[in-house]
C-alpha cells in the first residue's frame, strides 16, 4: 500500500552560512573593544588616546538622548564643563579624593541637567534644541564672569590628579599618563556596559518607542516626559564625569569646554559614528579628534572642512560609519552565499 503522506525532504545546508549566536557575537564584540582600548596607546600619543576615551564617554552619554530618546540636545557642554569645573576646583585646592571628585562631577552635571531638563523636556524639535542651547550659553556666561572661582577666560589651572587609596589593596598614583589612561579605560568600559544594558532594558525600549511615536507611547500609559527627563539627567551626570577626566588629563579646565561649540561637536561625533549602537559615537569621537588635528594643520579655518565632512556623512551615510560598515558586511555575506549556491 502506497504511503499517503510524503516523506519529509531533508534540506541541504549547501549555500548557507553559519552565523554566531547572540552570546558568541557579544563575546567577540567585547573582546574586540577591550583589545582596541588596549592597543590604542601603541598607535598614537597617549594623551590623544586618553582624550578619545574621554570624548567617547561624552559621546555615548549624548547618544542616550540622540540615538535612543530622539532628543537632540545642544547643551551637553554645559554639563561636561560643570562637572570639570566642580571637580577641578576641589582637586586644585586638594580638598577631595579621586572617587569623591568623580562623584561631585557626576552629581553636579546631573543636577544642572535636572534643572535644564525640567524646563526644556516638554518642548519638541527645534524648540527643545534652542532651549538647551540657551541654557548652555547661560552656563558659559556664568563661568566667564565668575573669575574668582573659574578663572574666567583663562580657565581653571593647577588641577591635580590625586592618589587613589584602596583598602587592603594599596595606593595608585595617576601622575604618569599611562596610569591615567588605565583609569580612563576602566571608566570608559564601565560606562559602555552601563549604557548598553540601559538601552536594552525596558527603560531604554520605552525611550526608543517614544522616539518612533511619542503620542502612541503616551497613550499606552507610559510617562514619556518623566522617562525622558531621567535619561536627560543620566546623560548630564555621565557628561560631568567625562568633564572631570578631561580636567585631570590636561590639569586645566578651559572655558571653551562649556561653549556651545562643544555641544555641537559631540552631536557631530554621534552623527559621524552612528546612532544605532554605543560603539558608533566612540568611533565618531575618534574620527572627529583625528580630523580635528589633521584639518587644523591644513587650514586655520578647519571647522569649515569639518562641517563639509559632516554634511557628506549625513547626506550619503545617514546611519554613520558603523552603519555603513554593518551594511557592507551584510552585503559581503549575502554575496558569498549567492556564489556558493
Amino acid at each position: 500500500m502506497a504511503k499517503s503522506i510524503e516523506e519529509p525532504v531533508e534540506i541541504s545546508s549547501v549555500g548557507t552560512t553559519a552565523r554566531p549566536g547572540p552570546l558568541t557575537a557579544n563575546l567577540i564584540r567585547s573582546i574586540g573593544i577591550i583589545g582596541a582600548v588596549s592597543m590604542l596607546p601603541l598607535v598614537m600619543p597617549i594623551n590623544i588616546a586618553t582624550e578619545i576615551l574621554i570624548f567617547g564617554i561624552f559621546a555615548m552619554a549624548a547618544n542616550l538622548l540622540i540615538g535612543t530618546a530622539g532628543l537632540y540636545s545642544f547643551g551637553q557642554a554645559a554639563f561636561f564643563g560643570t562637572g570639570g569645573y566642580a571637580a577641578g576646583y576641589l582637586l586644585a585646592h586638594g580638598w577631595t579624593s579621586l572617587p569623591l571628585a568623580l562623584v561631585v562631577a557626576c552629581g553636579s552635571g546631573g543636577l544642572i541637567a535636572a534643572a535644564v531638563g525640567i524646563l526644556s523636556i516638554r518642548r519638541l524639535g527645534i524648540y527643545f534644541m534652542m532651549l538647551t542651547f540657551a541654557f548652555n550659553q547661560l552656563v558659559y556666561y556664568i563661568v566667564y564672569s565668575w573669575r574668582s572661582v573659574t578663572g574666567g577666560e583663562d580657565g581653571m589651572a593647577g588641577i591635580r590628579r590625586p592618589v587613589l587609596e584602596l583598602p587592603f589593596v594599596g595606593s595608585f598614583s595617576f601622575d604618569d599618563n599611562r596610569s591615567f589612561y588605565a583609569l580612563a579605560s576602566v571608566l570608559f568600559l564601565a560606562t559602555m556596559i552601563v549604557l548598553v544594558r540601559m538601552v536594552n532594558s525596558p527603560f531604554g525600549l520605552v525611550l526608543a518607542a517614544s522616539r518612533q511615536n511619542s503620542r502612541r507611547t503616551v497613550s499606552l500609559g507610559y510617562p514619556v516626559p518623566m522617562l525622558q527627563l531621567v535619561a536627560f539627567v543620566i546623560a548630564g551626570a555621565i557628561s560631568g564625569v567625562a568633564g572631570a577626566l578631561f580636567a585631570m588629563l590636561y590639569r586645566i579646565m578651559p572655558i571653551d569646554s562649556v561653549h556651545w561649540t562643544g555641544s555641537a561637536y559631540v552631536v557631530f561625533m554621534v552623527v559621524i559614528g552612528g546612532q544605532r549602537s554605543m560603539l558608533g559615537p566612540v568611533i565618531g569621537a575618534a574620527v572627529f579628534i583625528w580630523l580635528q588635528g589633521l584639518f587644523s594643520l591644513v587650514w586655520t579655518r578647519w571647522p569649515l572642512l569639518l562641517g563639509v565632512f559632516v554634511i557628506v556623512i549625513m547626506a550619503f551615510l545617514p546611519n554613520g560609519l558603523v552603519g555603513f560598515v554593518s551594511k557592507l558586511s551584510s552585503w559581503t555575506v549575502k554575496g558569498r552565499g549567492q556564489r556558493q549556491c
